[in-house]
């Protein structure tokens, strides 16, 4: 197996968040594309092939502005090639408790809605996209938030 690498910030900070990171079992992610997220999913089919669960925000990052942005494939590509189930996921009121650019979490409720499980067959590239956008509509209609056709990570750099 590779070594999984935390990219997180120098310091104090950045250590604690490694340390946290290993502890509890997270797997890294490089979002930047183009295949170069395989290894991440890899470790995740390893995962779901031993008994295990694994999690994963199918947008790949935190929403900028609490808007629903277009999902990575990787969650449908893992889930086609195991078998395993996607359980939809809605999250209210983490932008209370862990607002952006804030130093320390703030008590506040947040609201956690689980859809029925979803079964995908395994389908071309073409399919996989399909199935990512149905998912990504599914928690749009879950969670009553505007729907933005652009990756999160790209609206954030560009912001």
């Amino acid at each position: 197996m590779a070594k999984q690498e935390y990219f997180t910030e120098g310091g104090f900070r950045g250590r604690i968040n490694r340390w946290v990171m290993k502890a509890t079992g997270q797997v890294p992610v490089d979002r930047t594309g183009g295949g170069r997220g395989s290894d991440s999913l890899a470790a995740a089919v390893r995962i779901l092939e031993q008994g295990g669960i694994w999690g994963i925000h199918p947008e790949g990052t935190r929403s900028p502005d609490g808007r629903i942005y277009r999902g990575r494939t990787g969650v449908i590509r893992v889930a086609m090639e195991t078998g395993a189930p996607v359980i939809p996921v809605v999250l209210s009121g983490t932008d209370r408790v862990n607002p952006r650019n804030r130093r320390f979490l703030r008590p506040a409720k947040v609201r956690v809605s689980f859809g029925r499980p979803r079964y995908f067959l395994p389908a071309d590239q073409h399919g996989v996209r399909t199935a990512t956008d149905e998912l990504m509509a599914d928690i749009v209609r879950r969670s009553g938030r505007p729907y933005v056709d652009c990756y999160a990570t790209t609206f954030k750099a560009s912001a």
